[in-house]
């Protein structure tokens, strides 16, 4: 069975966000076990751990799941509906939007970076109106 560019991005979304995860649980691991932190002191926004990335990383794991529904619903029915058609060519480059807008937020929050990761949000939303559109049969 050969694998759809709709299917590759529909795990890579599902992929990513479970690797972001796993950064978390390493880092935050590291702090428990190194005596900086106690296994009960993590806020959930991450605001309370040492540095700015373990912030940037909670946050960018979140928006990754805030952003999955929309995304996972339009690969999936398309899967679903036999329409990958539809979707298998700009599905690698949503994929390629959401790992962009998600290493941009791990970098830096700076002013450059922050219009970097909005720019990449932007055409994930683009390409998900467009197919929407395209599924509701108000594009040809």
């Amino acid at each position: 069975m050969t694998l759809t560019a709709t299917a590759i991005a529909l795990l890579g979304l599902v992929a990513w966000p479970l690797l972001l995860v796993v950064l978390m649980v390493n880092q935050r691991g590291l702090l428990v076990l190194g005596g900086k932190m106690a296994v009960n002191a993590f806020k959930p926004d991450g605001s309370n751990t040492p540095g700015s990335f373990g912030q940037r990383l909670v946050r960018a794991h979140a928006n990754c799941l805030e952003n999955l529904p929309l995304q996972a619903a339009l690969l999936l029915y398309a899967i679903a509906t036999a329409q990958t058609a539809l979707t298998d060519s700009l599905a690698l480059a949503l994929l390629g939007a959401r790992l962009l807008q998600s290493l941009v937020h791990l970098i830096s929050t700076a002013p450059v970076f922050v219009w970097l990761r909005f720019a990449a949000f932007f055409v994930q939303l683009a390409i998900l109106a467009w197919w929407l559109l395209q599924f509701a049969g108000l594009l040809g």
